[in-house]
């Protein structure tokens, strides 16, 4: 009898790759509420890592340096909130003038709408028009509108109350889990592992510092502006609007809606429109073009596709923080690939 030696391989065909990949974005839409929290500490941790160490080499301990780092970082989200709050209260108290202005500007659109309407019908053959059903819109009930309220409040107070124990303990307990999670990989390739661990806490050190840098020199310009025009709330508003021209594409237009906003009840021309609309575009153009390459774009090397189409995918599956989310994931998953013996071209391909 003739004995075959049988090869045995472990590296997986393409078909169960994409399988394993299904299965791993399926776990994540449906663990949002534990993946998004647990994310988001590691990137706040990644961020404050450096004062902690800061604090260890001056011989504090490292859990008592995160603790007071933790500290000091809710003492300071806690004073910016007060004032965004406190500017906030003053806009809800003026809230009625600017509904019954958006009022005025939605009753003058519907009219338009109601006018182009009758127009189109006049030339629709008469036929055609009885073969048009006619739909009824009902507005969805209460309930469904406090149901989804209260999921959203949900979801806020698990980040809330979460992710600052995630980056405390992350902090304190950093060299163990360093060590451990090496550990958990065979010695020919811990070399690797710790190459890549140590390129993705780089990326998402730089990716974390370069976008609160901007970001806070975005809402520093946005507030200068909207002071020297005289808008009302500019601190209010440039806060806002900062962030969110930090949102790659759709930041130079969503933006444009808190002083469009609040300028509805001060300007009765297109002019400051237009111009705060130059402004703004303006800034997302030095922001994302200019500050975010030189800052972090030596960290994270992705091109244009692969960024464009990680924020359609994450922000559908995540919405908001999603589109948060999408680049130090994508760029994440790239560092990966590079350390990866098979997803090597993977890799080429996001940075290409």
């Amino acid at each position: 009898m003739q004995f075959e030696d049988v090869k045995v391989s472990a590296r997986s065909n393409p078909s169960q790759r994409i399988i394993a990949v299904a299965i791993v974005f399926a776990a994540l839409y449906f663990a949002t509420e534990v993946v998004v929290p647990l994310l988001l500490a590691v990137l706040l941790a990644y961020f404050l890592d450096p004062v902690v160490g800061l604090l260890e080499r001056i011989r504090i301990p490292r859990a008592i340096g995160a603790l007071v780092v933790m500290l000091a970082v809710t003492a300071l989200f806690a004073g910016l909130g007060y004032l965004v709050a406190l500017r906030a209260n003053q806009f809800l108290a003026d809230w009625p003038r600017y509904s019954s202005v958006l009022r005025h500007v939605t009753t003058a659109f519907d009219r338009q709408l109601t006018v182009v309407q009758k127009g189109v019908d006049a030339i629709t053959p008469i036929a055609d028009r009885a073969l048009t059903p006619s739909r009824i819109v009902e507005p969805p009930p209460i309930r469904d509108w406090l149901l989804s309220g209260v999921g959203s409040l949900y979801s806020i107070l698990v980040v809330a109350a979460f992710v600052p124990f995630l980056v405390f303990f992350m902090l304190a307990a950093k060299p163990r889990i360093w060590k451990a999670t090496i550990d958990l990989f065979p010695d020919e390739h811990q070399d690797r592992v710790r190459d890549a661990l140590d390129q993705l806490g780089s990326m998402l050190r730089s990716f974390v510092v370069g976008n609160a840098l901007i970001s806070a020199i975005l809402m520093l310009l946005s507030y200068a502006f909207f002071l020297a025009i005289h808008l009302k709330y500019p601190f209010l508003s440039g806060c806002v609007s900062g962030i969110l021209n930090l949102v790659p594409y759709l930041g130079a237009v969503l933006a444009w809606l808190p002083p469009f906003l609040i300028g509805m009840a001060q300007w009765n021309t297109v002019g400051p429109y237009f111009g705060v609309a130059v402004m703004l575009t303006f800034l997302h153009i030095m922001g994302l073009n200019v500050l975010m390459p030189a800052i972090v774009g030596r960290r994270v090397h992705l091109n244009a596709l692969a960024v464009t189409i990680s924020l359609l995918f994450w922000g559908w599956l995540w919405g908001a923080v999603g589109l948060i989310l999408a680049i130090p994931i994508t760029a994440a998953v790239k560092v990966i690939c590079d350390h990866s013996e098979g997803w090597e071209p993977v890799g080429r391909w996001l940075g290409a």
